[in-house]
């Protein structure tokens, strides 16, 4: 008998189970790092990055980068399912297990007949004959459905979380641009005379925080997966989410700040939350992203829009207060993930992704 390979086996089948366990099974946020899962994700991302940023056009990258995330998942079922199999091998093979076979049984008899019993293939041609083998074989066979089925239940809830989070992203399209921004958003809904709206716009992407902040405690993988049009990801939505929260908390006419507390409440949570699971740590923001040309856009555009923000150093304080209680944070997120962050006031050429396709451009001055 050998013992160690016995006992190597059964640390490898336990700790396999324990990561499937983990990633699948458990609703809650997996703190510690030694998980070979997580070492997996972090130099195949990195990876992945270095081979993304050598490409030659942007678009290219962007692309190489969206299959990263849908690609991991069966590498990574496909990596746990070989580790069962070489585990219950070495079990196998650690216990001398009786089996008749063709040919004297070597530890590649063993993992072969490893192999075929977890799939349940069952050829016949290498079947045990002691009561421990039978019993270990009968119990690796449960294990193979099992696990089978649980990947089977598992693809239809992270698509699904994956959609219910695409078509909020996707509606921001007309009503913030795209890339979205806060700004035009404010100036949009203005332009449509329907800023009595925006408390209730917010109240559903409090919701959509909330829930983005569940799947992805959950399903930290969904965090890969980049949304299929052009200048939209989960993090710049969430991102332009912020920005707007940020202005009407600091005061814009005619709206109310009261959902903008909650929205701004729960939207950072999420961003809190997500960035302590892949180890994000705050990035100081460098004033690149709002600087005092910026911010004067964004007054001069509300203003002409009959929104105007409010404005002195009090009110300038009071914005770079609130922007440093998540913008490090989304910056972090940004940079670990390749996403570009939304700009606060849009560019004038930025042309929405519904007004063009394959066929025809169309004039969008009239619906915005």
């Amino acid at each position: 008998m050998h013992v160690a390979a016995f006992l190597l086996g059964l640390a490898l089948l336990l700790n396999t189970l324990w990561e499937a366990f983990e990633t699948i099974i458990l609703p809650r946020t997996v703190t510690r790092s030694n998980r070979v899962t997580r070492f997996l994700y972090v130099t195949g991302w990195r990876t992945w990055v270095f081979i993304a940023k050598r490409q030659r056009t942007e678009a290219r990258t962007e692309s190489l980068l969206g299959y990263f995330g849908p690609m991991s998942l069966p590498l990574l079922l496909g990596f746990w399912a070989i580790s069962l199999v070489f585990g219950f091998a070495l079990m196998q093979w650690g216990i001398n297990m009786a089996v008749s076979s063709p040919e004297p049984p070597t530890f590649v008899t063993y993992l072969y007949y490893s192999g075929i019993t977890f799939f349940t293939v069952g050829f016949g041609d290498v079947t045990s004959k002691g009561g421990e083998g039978r019993l270990l074989s009968v119990f690796e066979g449960g294990v193979g459905i099992g696990f089978l089925a649980i990947i089977i239940g598992y693809l239809p809830v992270l698509y699904q979380a994956f959609s219910r989070r695409e078509v909020s992203i996707s509606m921001l399209d007309a009503r913030a641009g795209s890339p979205p921004s806060a700004t035009e958003m404010l100036r949009r809904y203005q332009a449509n005379d329907d800023l009595k709206a925006v408390p209730q716009l917010l109240r559903d992407w409090e919701r959509w925080a909330a829930e983005l902040l569940e799947s992805h405690l959950s399903y930290p993988v969904l965090a890969y997966y980049r949304s299929q049009h052009d200048r939209e990801s989960w993090l710049s939505a969430l991102t332009m989410i912020l920005d707007t929260c940020a202005l009407i908390m600091v005061g814009v006419d005619s709206v109310p700040s009261a959902q903008a507390k909650l929205t701004f409440a729960m939207a950072r949570h999420a961003i809190i939350d997500i960035s302590l699971i892949f180890g994000a740590d705050p990035v100081e923001e460098d004033g690149n992203r709002l600087p005092p040309e910026t911010l004067k856009r964004i007054r001069d555009t509300l203003t002409a829009a009959g929104i105007p923000l409010q404005s002195g150093d009090a009110a300038d304080t009071e914005l770079a207060d609130i922007r440093a209680t998540y913008e490090p944070f989304v910056i972090a997120l940004s940079r670990r993930f390749l996403f570009p962050l939304p700009p606060w006031v849009a560019d004038p050429s930025a042309v929405d992704n519904w007004v063009t396709s394959a066929w025809q451009s169309i004039d969008h001055r009239h619906f915005t």
